[in-house]
């Protein structure tokens, strides 16, 4: 598991082991780190160009400590000060004897030395800034044409919510230090972070107070499903899908395909697309309705290309089992009838969707995904499945919210929520709390789309056809 710390947590650790270290080894831990990164990026630290744009606070401090150490490896290094009279002074009297050379961030020849540089560190503020960047900041940030370095966080970014308010440096790779912060792994701060490097500096922080979460193989791999020798189809979970309509029939076939690629023993299909389902899945069970009278299933799928059709909805929600509420059953439920739930509920919005459950507009939703991945969450009594460009998993209990770190830009096609409707039922049919059954299924679904893309455009059938191939990889078959 990938975790990710908030500010004030980080520094509590952080001050902590300051007062059981000698004064400023923290901060030499830290820019060796950076120093490292830096030369492994570079490739050849000799001879190479490197601006610092340094702050006045300790990231500032980081860069011009990292910044002596690549100078004194023969690097040429021109350490930018931003606020020369607050700049770190350990820091800068380092850099100078180590032959680095230090310049007025105001001076007309800043931009030019950081547009001739080979890596441009950015050390203008650390976790605790907020707010865009300033314009003389933001000037040369974009001045930048070699490799651009954060220290520790992007400036412009916000450590904790992963919010930009303004200019914010786009950097290539990030280096952090201790642990990940949230910006770090959510949009829109994710997008400006590059690759990530976490460098270990020895901070003790408790699991318990992590803000953020991210599954990896290995957990995925723990967590998922597998029949033993005295398994049937209710043993593995039989799902009810409610979706699709004359309109979109195609709806229900990819619910019922996620679902099938997904583990269920068993799909039962209550709807109007029963012969379109049929046609592709002639394994599935079909039935006229109502969902009451369908037959015995773990959970239900509600809402694919459902339309206005609102008839088997409250025979669903009303169910005693866990239901996963996507697309027009978003529409269809009302917040009062998924409140009054006491079985798990699980809702799959897309940034559109949430806006319209929240009351807020769509860009609103998504400038501020962790806020309001949580508010929906906690509105709903539901564990939130909020898709994007950073998929976002939280439960009702406000405890950590899951980052899905898979996926691809070609994910964004027709249907492809529907087959991540059907995936989610599957898992939940088989056991899975609500937590793990929506991050494992994103989790798959995300690997599915790389491995059917592979660099082109995919449909939302590729993707579900993709998924047993990843359930091997991940489980080591």
């Amino acid at each position: 598991m990938r975790y990710a710390y908030d500010v004030e947590t980080v520094r509590s650790a952080e001050r902590a082991l300051m007062a059981r270290l000698p004064d400023g080894a923290l901060m030499q831990r830290a820019a060796a780190g950076l120093a490292a990164a830096c030369a492994d990026l570079l490739g050849k630290v000799y001879g190479s160009r490197i601006a610092l744009l340094a702050g006045s606070g300790d990231n500032g401090g980081d860069a011009l400590y990292a910044g002596a150490r690549l100078a004194r490896r023969g690097a040429g290094v021109t350490a930018l000060l931003l606020a020369p009279d607050r700049a770190h002074p350990g820091g800068l009297a380092a850099l100078r004897a180590a032959g680095g050379t230090v310049l007025d961030a105001a001076a007309k020849a800043a931009v030019e030395t950081v547009g001739r540089a080979d890596l441009v560190m950015d050390g203008i503020v650390g976790i605790g800034g907020k707010g865009g960047l300033r314009p003389r900041a933001a000037e040369l940030a974009a001045a930048a044409r070699g490799l651009v370095v954060a220290v520790d966080l992007p400036s412009g970014v916000d450590a904790d919510s992963g919010e930009v308010h303004g200019e914010a440096v786009d950097a290539d790779a990030t280096v952090t230090f201790g642990t990940y912060k949230p910006g770090l792994l959510i949009d829109p701060a994710h997008g400006y972070a590059g690759a990530l490097r976490q460098i270990d500096i020895g901070l003790e922080l408790p699991l318990a107070e992590a803000r953020l979460e991210s599954l990896q193989y290995d957990d995925v791999a723990a967590l998922l499903p597998r029949p033993t020798g005295e398994s049937d189809k209710y043993r593995r979970g039989v799902v009810g899908v409610v979706a699709g309509s004359a309109r979109y029939p195609g709806a229900a076939v990819l619910a019922v395909a996620g679902a099938l690629h997904g583990g269920a023993g068993a799909v039962r299909y209550v709807g109007p697309a029963a012969d379109a389902v049929l046609a592709r899945f002639p394994e599935t069970l079909v039935s006229a309705g109502p969902p009451a009278k369908a037959g015995r299933v773990q959970s239900w799928v509600l809402g694919p290309g459902l339309g206005d059709d609102a008839s088997g909805v409250g025979d669903v929600l009303a169910s005693d089992v866990p239901v996963l509420i996507d697309a027009d059953g978003l529409r269809l439920a009302g917040e009062a009838a998924v409140r009054a739930r006491t079985a798990p509920t699980v809702l799959t919005p897309h940034a559109g969707e949430a806006a319209a459950l929240l009351g807020s507009a769509r860009d609103e939703v998504e400038s501020r995904r962790l806020s309001s991945v949580r508010e929906l969450a906690s509105r709903y009594g539901a564990t939130v499945l909020l898709k994007g460009s950073t998929t976002l998993v939280a439960s009702p209990d406000g405890g950590p919210v899951r980052v899905n770190p898979t996926g691809t830009p070609w994910l964004a096609t027709a249907g492809s929520g529907d087959v991540l409707s059907g995936l989610t039922g599957s898992l939940l049919a088989a056991g899975l709390r609500p937590l793990d059954a929506a991050s494992v299924a994103a989790y798959l679904h995300g690997l599915a789309a790389r491995h059917a893309a592979d660099g082109a455009p995919v449909s939302a059938q590729d993707v579900s056809s993709a998924i047993p191939a990843v359930w091997r990889d991940v489980v080591g078959v």
